[in-house]
């Protein structure tokens, strides 16, 4: 019956719209590098040992704990406290687990052991009881507080140490690095108790999911916090993002607000990262082997010789990060580089003097020094490129970088006035065969710039570029790529003379307003498919150009093509706006329930779901409200008048200040929202017929009520029993209750109809002739009123609107019962509880619409108003809570309590 009310058009529609969320779907979950990270083993059994905490702490937070993690003799030897190494203190995230230290803490203990434990860290992590605090934002305060006692704890374990800590280092992965930054937001926290944080796949920015108003108030608190007190935070900071890998926290939400004033913090996508170039999933940014090996490096570069512990000078911090995260030279890290040589000695001296230079070495037995004069270079050429096949032991200087294999160095002529000289030097290698190569160039022959396709050429147009020249380095300029809603394939083409050895190519997309670059290696000759998309849109003000890098052979030509991506669009509509689509579904709902509460009123009769759907979910119902309300916002009056008025910020102007604005993505979201609207009433109505099925298979068959009871003897008996559950309990588990009984009530009289319709078939003509005419003369008695077929079926209709309805404020309320589930042995009562002031006012309404009839509100006074009132309330759900979600339900019990009103007025 459902389908039969569609057209065949507009079900082409729906499937259509499914197919292009599948694609988006696939991008986001399946569209990117394979998983390269190597996996991290621990060399001798891992041990935790629990850290015995104060009684009164230990009562007050009873689901919490702290470990210290250690394997074979040092886990032994540390189990006699106190300690005698550097505190880290590992922060597990969402359902995180505190093994989840074991990966970095087994490296460290690897590299302690290379240098004779001169220096070891100490990795502490915090049992957190693997609570969903992305989902539930309750309980984000209490870690807070938590964490603070911990390091405290923490610091008197070395008390009475020659060299004792003053401060820890943290890792937080995922929201345990957003708990690690609200330390700073306590009353009666020292900022120096930390002295270096490193986040993992945290959003910063905003949360995933804002399912509830704790999550969002514990944000706003923060990100304020560090803004308007950016001058005086001078903890050093490192957000890692996991790149495309990580489809659970998209890496644009962990880059950290960048604050002219404050540069102590880095924000950088793992494919970025020197000596690790590999995107990671959320889970695999604590385990994955490079990341780690680098972490590790970081924090051994980082230590004090003096005090043995980390460093406290802010600038040798952020250098030392600089240089294992954004920009390795290929060189161990020094505070004050030598930037003058001693070029002295008996070494070969061979001057070169053609603009193209390969040298081969296989096996030296002496050092070489390679000199260029650079006076006649300088009047044809403008840049000197060099680079090397050996990734240590040829040194290039400190201006050189490492890449997955070479290291580089670009320098403009026109910065060393001053030099008569080049020189490269190759010391003596046994046993290594490598090439050094370096030329000179001008820069205009080796930048070249490459338009990217329009948005809407939807693959169907191409540009391409052909490097004919036999260069080492040519970079590719990608004019108008700026914005997340782009995304191209780039495919090139490698054809190589005859080699008999292989050739390896380099190809990288550097992002200059972000460290998001990503390196492709591929061997020539070959086609190789390259994604561009982006995690982050360039800034207003920046004039900066993306650019696609190609490190190459000489012996090779190159064929670059790049066209538009459908899919990877689509991809990155799910991606950054994926979480808004519930909000879009309940606004066609709302636009569906709207019409046919109208339609009841105007003609007495309840039309079908799909039918209301296909004519009033309409975006010009909803989208121009929207961006009238944008617009006008801008004007200084009307921003007064808003504030006056407490409403809170348009969600729309939200997204804009992310920077997450997508051409016409209302419209596309509305769109997607009509076509799950209309999945989800199929699969709604479906159910009821397949549970009333069950129904008369398990029980002996009903009948129709004879007398319609607004209120039934045991229905003020079960509402109070269910409201007592959400005050003791959690208001969740009540909600979830009285969507249940409100399921049955529906299942119970489509078995009704159906068992009517089998023994009394009826006149359908004549059945809507006597409704229509009841409808002239209003029963003062309506609570008695006889329910025909016809009357069900309107009623069933409707029904089924309303389980639509109130199946997405119970998906929304599940997290904080999932939590309450999770921790009952702790705490038998959910405080805070998100959903309690709902579930007083949802569990009456459900009761009594669970006895509604069309029949007994056709007449209402009450039901022109009502249905009115779901066409603001549809734009409403769009303009705030698109990125609040949790406001959801706030609108749709509105007009289920005037409905359920309509049955006493």
């Amino acid at each position: 019956m459902f389908l039969h009310s569609v057209n065949l058009w507009n079900l082409a529609f729906y499937v259509f719209m499914v197919f292009l969320a599948t694609l988006g779907l696939w991008d986001v979950f399946f569209g990117f590098e394979e998983n390269k990270c190597s996996m991290s083993y621990m060399f001798e059994y891992p041990e935790y040992q629990k850290i015995e905490l104060p009684k009164k702490l230990a009562k007050r937070y009873p689901a919490y704990e702290l470990y210290l993690y250690g394997e074979g003799s040092y886990a032994e030897e540390h189990k006699i406290l106190p300690l005698t190494g550097i505190p880290v203190l590992f922060l597990p995230g969402n359902a995180g687990s505190y093994k989840q230290v074991r990966s970095i803490g087994s490296i460290a203990l690897r590299k302690a052991e290379d240098i004779d434990f001169k220096y070891h860290f100490d990795f502490f992590s915090v049992n957190f009881n693997e609570e969903l605090v992305a989902l539930y934002g309750g309980s984000l305060q209490k870690q807070t507080k938590f964490v603070h006692e911990c390091i405290k704890t923490i610091l008197k374990l070395y008390k009475g140490q020659e060299f004792a800590p003053k401060s820890v280092a943290i890792i937080g992965h995922s929201m345990g690095g957003l708990v690690a930054r609200a330390l700073l937001t306590l009353k009666n926290f020292k900022h120096d108790l930390i002295n270096l944080l490193i986040t993992q796949a945290t959003p910063h920015v905003a949360p995933v999911m804002p399912l509830d108003r704790f999550i969002t108030d514990f944000y706003t608190t923060v990100n304020n916090y560090w803004i308007l007190n950016a001058r005086h935070i001078n903890l050093t900071t490192l957000s890692v993002a996991g790149g495309f890998r990580d489809y659970q926290v998209r890496s644009g939400l962990t880059f950290l607000p960048k604050l002219s004033h404050h540069t102590s913090a880095l924000s950088v996508v793992s494919s970025a990262v020197p000596k690790t170039w590999v995107s990671t999933d959320h889970l695999s940014i604590v385990w994955c082997k490079q990341l780690q090996l680098t972490t590790v490096r970081a924090f051994f570069d980082l230590i004090d010789a003096d005090t043995k512990q980390i460093t406290q000078n802010s600038k040798k911090k952020l250098s030392v990060l600089n240089h294992h995260f954004i920009r390795h030279p290929s060189k161990h890290f020094e505070e004050n580089p030598a930037i003058i040589s001693d070029l002295t000695g008996t070494s070969m001296w061979v001057p070169v003097k053609v603009s193209k230079w390969t040298y081969v070495a296989y096996n030296e037995s002496e050092k070489i020094y390679f000199t260029f004069p650079l006076e006649n270079h300088r009047k044809i050429y403008t840049h000197v490129y060099c680079q090397s096949t050996i990734l240590q032991g040829v040194d290039l200087s400190w201006k050189a970088e490492l890449l997955p294999t070479i290291k580089y160095l670009t320098l403009r002529l026109q910065d060393y006035p001053s030099l008569s000289h080049l020189v490269v030097y190759v010391p003596s290698v046994h046993g290594s065969k490598f090439v050094v190569d370096c030329e000179f160039f001008k820069k205009e022959k080796r930048y070249i710039q490459l338009p990217v396709t329009h948005l809407f050429s939807f693959g169907l147009s191409s540009r391409k570029v052909v490097l004919n020249t036999n260069g080492l380095y040519y970079n590719l300029e990608l004019l108008n790529f700026g914005q997340i809603y782009q995304a191209f394939k780039i495919n090139v083409v490698s054809k190589c003379s005859a080699v008999k050895e292989e050739i390896t190519s380099i190809y990288r997309l550097h992002i200059p307003w972000s460290y998001e670059d990503s390196l492709t290696i591929a061997q020539a000759p070959s086609s190789t498919e390259i994604s561009l998309k982006l995690h982050i849109a360039q800034p207003e003000n920046d004039t900066h150009v993306a650019l696609f890098k190609m490190y190459t052979s000489s012996d090779c030509r190159y064929e670059v093509t790049v066209k538009t991506s459908f899919s990877q669009i689509l991809g990155q509509v799910v991606r950054f706006h994926g979480g808004a689509l519930p909000a879009y579904v309940v606004s066609n709902i709302l636009l569906a329930y709207r019409g046919q509460l109208y339609s009841l009123f105007s003609t007495g009769c309840c039309l079908e779901y799909a039918t209301m759907l296909d004519k009033e979910a309409k975006p010009y119902k909803v989208d121009p409200f929207v961006i009238i309300i944008k617009f006008l916002l801008g004007y200084k009056w009307f921003k007064e008048l808003w504030d006056v008025l407490l409403l809170p910020e348009l969600d729309a102007v939200i997204l804009t200040s992310q920077s997450m604005c997508f051409p016409l993505i209302s419209l596309i979201l509305f769109l997607f929202g009509t076509c799950t609207a209309y999945w989800s009433g199929l699969l709604s109505s479906a159910s009821v017929r397949l549970l009333s099925s069950l129904w008369l298979a398990l029980k002996r068959p009903s009948e129709l009520p004879k007398d319609i009871k607004m209120i039934s003897p045991d229905l003020p008996f079960l509402t109070i029993v269910l409201i007592i559950v959400s005050w003791t309990t959690c208001g969740a588990l009540a909600i979830l209750l009285s969507y249940l009984y409100y399921v049955f009530k529906v299942v119970h009289l489509q078995a009704s109809l159906t068992t009517f319709k089998n023994s009394q078939p009826v006149n359908p003509k004549h059945s809507r002739r006597s409704e229509k005419k009841s409808n002239h003369h209003k029963d003062s008695s309506i609570h008695h009123l006889r329910l025909s077929a016809n009357d069900a079926e309107d009623s069933l209709r409707m029904h089924s609107t309303v389980i639509n309805l109130l199946t997405w404020i119970v998906l929304l309320s599940m997290p904080s019962l999932i939590y309450w589930l999770k921790n009952l042995r702790y705490y038998f009562k959910l405080n805070p509880d998100p959903c309690k002031p709902l579930a007083f006012i949802l569990i009456p309404t459900m009761a009594i619409l669970g006895n509604t009839y069309t029949v007994s509100i056709k007449s209402s006074k009450l039901l022109k108003t009502t249905s009115q009132f779901p066409l603001p309330l549809a734009v409403g759900v769009i303009a705030f809570g698109s990125a609040h979600l949790y406001r959801l339900p706030c609108f749709v019990f509105i007009p289920l309590l005037l409905h359920a009103l309509c049955n006493f007025m």
